[in-house]
């Protein structure tokens, strides 16, 4: 069974940094990614990356100011968040799929979810 914890969240002012990280027990096949849900809204797809090495494209909301990495060998994912934004803030869930499909972007392509961590963007 993969189990996922995030940590890294916090209180940060508009125009910081933060990084989060995503522990992963057990193999994952298949893609990791990272969501997010801010308060009354629904889930949404940030970025994700394969097995095989490559990300997928951002949301359009964080393309240029946050980037995914993944580290297979120790089983780590990572969204390192740059020029933060009050919109920003939410609950950020890390993802992973079991590579029974290809796709991506839905939350229903992930098999397991973390708990997730709150990242608050002060203006």
């Amino acid at each position: 069974q993969v189990q996922l914890v995030e940590s890294g969240g916090g209180l940060v002012q508009a125009g910081g940094s933060l990084r989060l990280s995503c522990a992963a027990s057990g193999r994952i096949s298949g893609y990791m990614a990272w969501f997010r849900q801010a308060p009354g809204k629904e889930r949404d797809f940030v970025a994700a990356f394969s097995r095989g090495g490559y990300t997928t494209p951002y949301a359009d909301s964080v393309k240029g100011r946050f980037t995914i990495s993944r580290d297979n060998a120790k089983n780590t994912l990572r969204l390192q968040m740059n020029s933060l934004k009050p919109e920003d803030t939410a609950v950020y869930y890390c993802a992973a799929s079991s590579g029974r499909g290809t796709g991506y972007l839905s939350g229903n392509n992930y098999d397991y979810w973390g708990r997730g961590t709150q990242v608050t963007v002060s203006s």
